[in-house]
């Protein structure tokens, strides 16, 4: 023993925000972003399709987003979806390329049951990969969502649900999936069994919501 104690131990503990801490960072990051691009909530609107008061209540934390609100927001504002994430420990060893474990950034979306973990390192990319764990019951939201790109995933545990252009398909561990963006899209866990998925999109620097 050198007397510099146990360091077997994880290095980087990350900080977990409560609920009330991840609505007000949140409200206030489509905030800042809002006012960076020089928009007007109801510039945001009409770009996002969102009201003016689903808009003003998730800048005032009065409001939990979806995901589908989320990617909707991201395009408006011509951010990536990570944006949104907690951000990274200050202390740790942060690379341009690659994201150790202990360092991913977390979106906890409590109101959807949705846990995002990126997997690609901050800034914008042509592609995004997460981990997502999906509570039993946990949905992207009530409405299916479109944008130009791709997306594809992997199922690691349990079941997801997902929806393509109304239809429902049930994904079980080891299937796999890939579909054009512009497909109108939702999924769900409709059991009581917490679901593990490697996601992946892929976006262009033309997105935009649809009409």
């Amino acid at each position: 023993m050198d007397g510099r104690g146990d360091t077997d131990g994880p290095k980087n503990t990350p900080t977990i925000e409560t609920d009330d801490a991840v609505d007000q960072r949140l409200g206030e990051t489509v905030r800042l972003l809002r006012q960076r691009a020089g928009l007007s909530i109801q510039d945001v609107a009409n770009k996002t399709g969102l009201s003016n008061g689903m808009i003003s209540q998730l800048e005032r934390a009065r409001a939990m987003p979806s995901i589908r609100t989320l990617r909707l927001l991201s395009i408006a504002l011509d951010v990536p979806i990570s944006y949104f994430f907690e951000t990274s420990d200050p202390a740790a060893d942060v690379q341009r390329y690659i994201v150790r474990k202990n360092n991913r950034r977390l979106l906890r979306l409590t109101a959807s049951g949705v846990v995002k973990e990126a997997l690609t390192p901050e800034g914008k990319g042509q592609m995004e990969l997460y981990e997502l764990t999906l509570n039993p019951g946990a949905s992207s939201g009530t409405d299916f969502l479109q944008h130009t790109g791709e997306k594809a995933g992997y199922i690691l545990s349990g079941s997801l649900r997902l929806w393509l252009d109304n239809q429902a398909h049930v994904l079980e561990a080891g299937d796999s999936f890939r579909f054009p963006s512009i497909v109108p899209h939702m999924f769900d866990n409709p059991t009581q069994q917490a679901a593990r998925v490697i996601w992946v999109t892929t976006l262009r620097q033309t997105d935009s919501p649809p009409g």
